[in-house]
């Protein structure tokens, strides 16, 4: 069988990318060009007729490694920089404006790196300013390089800053007061959203028109998304193939009808309405913002065009390959947005259940062929998205099966018909009625939504289950997909998925043992002791200014704790009681007597104890009834103890209280979360020196003004020989406490370089 050309360009392309991310991985970004020249030339020499694929790939590898390069140096972290900026979004957030800015000049201080490599960074702007799409603004800049938090099976925000070609973060300084240069140049899209702006519709509407059909997501709101990814319906919404295709469908069904009148007897041989369609599926795509969804969808609509027109078209897998290779070619980061693996998955999987079938006949025929495609594709897309962010939306299958064809045949379509209709100046309420009618189909899909997170919420399950529950998915999509799928095997596949509810059923620990995970949340603090049967949240992390909990990206809404203990009051410690309070249920809080919250508590004192699952948890500060203590000092210090086992947290007292808890403290100490995050005013050398814990964890944030961990505290902790670990190199930490097993601590970032040997 012939590759063709397609097959080798995709895999040439794949190829490059690889190198690029395996050599950054290994350290030696800087010389993969130079060692991927001189193969290249090797390569040329013995086989010259590779030198096409060679090009491919070197291409993909220099796009990848571009984007390194072109990330803020680590010294202007922090650094006042100036520059002249276009506005390329602007979002609001609370009292802020999360800005998205496309630098034209960049000047740093002296003595220091250049800035001119950056292109794009993300800041937030505190103030009045109204920042408008399409501006040029002067503004000084404090930049960080891209970050983010690394918690288990939580939203990658820094390999998402990466592949959106996001150079830093920060945020933009009120003095000296930015200054607009330019206002915004004209732009068919903002026209499109100020006149959107001011139709007589709700603000749901106006916000969902914006995001399907002008492919401005950021309108929606972090409960749109949270209910969509609840139900597995955000392909939906973002620019995807669904509306580039609906859009070129469209054009192409009513060009081939003129096409039919016009010229009856040869209306076939027309190549016009394809063309057109073409041109209607471009400029769909521009419209939209040429973001990578919509320019994958471009190119995967474009190829499918021309598959469909049949004239001098490749096959489908020669076209799936082909459209492939073109993605990677022009956005070399695709290959690391879940979103292009999931379309092309689909639109392979499609091809394999539809090969050699004939085209289906009539409403009835192109019915079943919706119904029985979107039965075979949902449990493979379940496992893919399973696999690839560790949840499932139990309902999707049933909900895509009624919001698909929803969205596709009334939404999008009376959606894109008010666009045509609204701004015309005699038929414009004729428009705004067309409206009217996707603003009630729009609250029919978001109670169809509401209704099935209610009846079944989305599940995040074990790790240890997610992949036998994907692979089981994948076995039911195969074996009903597949032509040469036998009954017997149908069924098993069916009756493995039908038991997904015993598979929540928790697992009994064969010991007393409770696993804590130390969650990376920044400059902050949040811990979670579970057991079989109990889970205690130990303070809830911070609260930004510009309203930001890291909590609300931990897990979906609907979690259950028995018990949350805030330590004290500041805002790294209690920020996120907000969003548990919001979207999670607590049956008991408690907090030091003295401590102003936005919730009744239960007074924390020292001499409580109690045991859940065979673990004993212990308060040994503060002391009992009002004190004059600081909010630091009168910190919730707990111990949990497994039989020899033992985990100690001090919240945030100073060495002087640590000094009053010696005689408490029962020894040997497994794990101390350090005091104050690794302060100067915590960790004296007599509490240090008593405890001796075997490891030592600080919770701070990466690159924070404090310098936390200070130097000091962290030499005397590798007097003692600690093992030292960190939420800001090593993301969160988790580890089981059990009797008689030593603590081995996971770390949810991979760091590059020499790895803590404890």
């Amino acid at each position: 069988m012939r590759l063709g050309v397609a097959m080798p360009v995709a895999l040439a392309a794949i190829t490059g990318a690889v190198v690029a991310w395996v050599s950054h991985l290994a350290g030696l970004s800087s010389h993969a060009f130079g060692w991927g020249l001189v193969g290249a030339l090797l390569v040329l020499g013995w086989r010259p007729r590779l030198g096409f694929w060679l090009l491919v790939g070197v291409w993909v590898m220099v796009g990848i490694q571009r984007e390194w390069s072109n990330q803020l140096p680590a010294g202007l972290s922090g650094e006042d920089i100036v520059v002249e900026a276009t506005v390329l979004t602007a979002q609001p957030v609370g009292d802020a404006t999360r800005l998205l800015l496309a630098l034209d000049q960049c000047t740093g201080p002296a003595q220091r790196p250049d800035c001119k490599a950056l292109a794009k960074v993300r800041v937030t702007a505190y103030g009045n300013d109204p920042f408008k799409p399409g501006e040029q603004w002067r503004m000084t800049l404090r930049l960080r390089p891209p970050s983010g938090f690394a918690n288990p099976g939580s939203f990658n925000y820094e390999q998402w800053l990466w592949r959106e070609g996001i150079h830093a973060t920060g945020y933009v300084r009120q003095s000296p007061a930015p200054e607009r240069l330019a206002a915004a140049s004209l732009s068919l899209r903002q026209l499109g959203l100020a006149f959107l702006e001011r139709q007589a519709l709700g603000e749901d509407a106006k916000r969902w028109l914006a995001a399907l059909t002008l492919g401005d997501s950021e309108q929606l709101t972090s409960d749109d998304w949270a209910l969509l990814n609840a139900t597995g319906t955000t392909h939906l919404v973002v620019i995807s193939g669904l509306h580039v295709g609906l859009v070129a469908s469209f054009v192409l069904a009513f060009a081939t009808l003129v096409a039919r009148v016009t010229t009856p007897t040869d209306w076939r041989m027309r190549t016009w309405p394809w063309w057109l369609a073409a041109l209607a599926c471009v400029g769909y795509a521009f419209l939209a913002g040429m973001a990578p969804p919509a320019m994958r969808a471009m190119v995967m609509t474009l190829i499918g065009l021309w598959v469909l027109s049949g004239r001098h078209a490749p096959g489908p897998w020669q076209a799936w390959w082909l459209a492939l290779a073109l993605v990677l070619i022009v956005d070399p980061l695709a290959l690391w947005r879940p979103g292009m693996w999931l379309s092309f998955i689909a639109v392979a999987w499609l091809i394999t259940i539809w090969k050699g079938r004939r085209r289906p006949q009539g409403v009835k025929g192109w019915g079943w062929a919706l119904i029985r495609s979107q039965l075979l594709l949902a449990p493979l897309m379940a496992a893919a998205v399973l696999l690839a962010f560790g949840r499932v939306a139990p309902l999707a299958p049933l909900v895509n099966l009624v919001a698909v064809p929803w969205v596709s045949f009334i939404m999008v379509p009376t959606a894109l018909l008010g666009w045509l209709l609204a701004p015309l100046p005699l038929v414009g309420l004729v428009g705004q009625a067309v409206w009217w009618i996707f603003e009630m189909a729009h609250g029919v899909f978001h109670y169809l939504l509401t209704f099935s997170v209610e009846l079944w919420p989305l599940w995040e399950p074990d790790r240890s289950l997610a992949t036998p529950l994907a692979v089981a998915l994948l076995l039911l999509s195969l074996c009903w997909g597949l032509p040469t799928g036998q009954p017997g095997l149908r069924f098993v596949s069916t009756a493995l998925v039908a038991m997904l509810p015993w598979w929540t059923l928790p697992t009994s620990s064969v010991q007393a043992a409770v696993r804590v995970s130390v969650h990376d949340v920044g400059q902050g603090q949040l811990i979670e002791l579970r057991s079989d049967h109990y889970r205690l949240l130990y303070d809830t992390g911070p609260r930004f200014r510009s309203g930001f909990m890291p909590l609300d990206t931990l897990w979906s809404p609907g979690q259950h704790f028995d018990q949350v203990m805030v330590s004290h009051s500041d805002i790294d410690h209690a920020g996120g009681i907000g969003t548990l309070v919001a979207n999670h249920q607590v049956d008991e809080w408690l907090a030091p007597v003295g401590e102003v919250l936005p919730i009744a508590s239960t007074a924390c004192q020292r001499g409580q104890a109690w045991q859940r699952d065979g673990v004993d948890y212990r308060v040994l500060w503060p002391p009992a009834g009002a004190n004059t203590l600081t909010a630091n000092d009168r910190s919730c210090v707990l111990e949990v103890s497994v039989g020899d086992q033992r985990l100690l947290i001090t919240g945030d007292v100073s060495a002087e209280i640590e000094r009053r808890l010696l005689t408490d403290i029962q020894l040997p100490v497994s794990v101390l979360v350090a005091g104050h995050h690794g302060s100067g005013s915590s960790s004296g050398v007599q509490f240090v020196r008593h405890s001796a814990p075997a490891h030592v964890i600080f919770s701070a944030g990466r690159g924070n003004p404090f310098q936390h961990p200070v130097d000091d505290v962290v030499r005397r902790f590798h007097r003692q020989g600690s093992c030292l670990w960190s939420t800001a190199h090593d993301g969160a930490l988790r580890f089981w406490l059990a009797n008689h097993d030593s603590v081995q601590v996971e770390t949810m970032r991979q760091r590059l370089g020499p790895r803590n040997q404890c």
